[in-house]
């Protein structure tokens, strides 16, 4: 079967009119191409992220459980480590064990954030009365600078632990009672939270440092 060709004259105005329609047919489909390859985007999206959380539930799932049962499990090991070398339960915050062939090692133990009632301010404001009284020469300066840096807040508006007990040490190396009233008065006012629990498994490599196994989604 043969193709007819024809011929077709138009005239300038004509031929520009056909120019523009073809354009804007162009534009049209493309614009419908454009609409189709965005639903099957959305849908893309939409099938993955199911997929995905399906799959990251059972994950989560399985890590939730796993995590009790081992830490269920090294309660009764530190029950029986407390009976067996006569520890009295000292609010420690982990245990460590490894095994007799010193290769595998698993900590347990919990989070603690560092918290303070609402008296803590009584002793900061005691604390910094007094030292700021002190400010008269440079060596005195240097010491008041030294306690307000201490006294300074994390990112989250705590007072941290570790600093109260330096603050305590410059408090008796004073010999001043109303700066030790101070720091007495803030460290009754510690009431630290548990966070959480955690448990950290270790294992040697072959050049006999410890390495992590990973049991975060950021570390796998």
């Amino acid at each position: 079967m043969e193709t007819m060709k024809q011929t077709v004259e138009m005239t300038p105005e004509e031929k520009q009119e056909y120019e523009a329609f073809k354009a804007a047919q162009a534009e049209k489909k493309a614009k419908e191409q454009a609409k189709r390859d965005r639903e099957a985007y959305k849908e893309l999206v939409d099938e993955t992220i199911e997929e995905a959380i399906m799959r990251l539930q059972a994950v989560s799932h399985h890590i939730k459980t796993d995590k009790q049962n081992v830490l269920n499990d090294f309660r009764r090991v530190i029950d029986m480590k407390s009976e067996v070398l006569k520890l009295k339960k000292d609010g420690q915050r982990s245990d460590t064990f490894t095994n007799s062939a010193g290769d595998k090692r698993i900590t347990v133990g919990v989070y603690v954030t560092d918290g303070y009632r609402d008296t803590v301010e009584d002793g900061i404001t005691i604390v910094k009365e007094y030292i700021e009284g002190l400010a008269s020469d440079a060596k005195t300066q240097s010491l008041v600078k030294m306690v307000l840096r201490l006294l300074a807040r994390d990112a989250k508006g705590t007072l941290k632990a570790s600093r109260v007990v330096q603050l305590r040490k410059i408090a008796e190396e004073t010999g001043s009672d109303r700066f030790m009233e101070g720091v007495q008065i803030i460290e009754e006012a510690y009431q630290p939270a548990i966070s959480k629990q955690f448990i950290r498994a270790e294992v040697k490599d072959e050049n006999g440092a410890w390495t992590n196994i990973p049991l975060g989604m950021t570390e796998a």
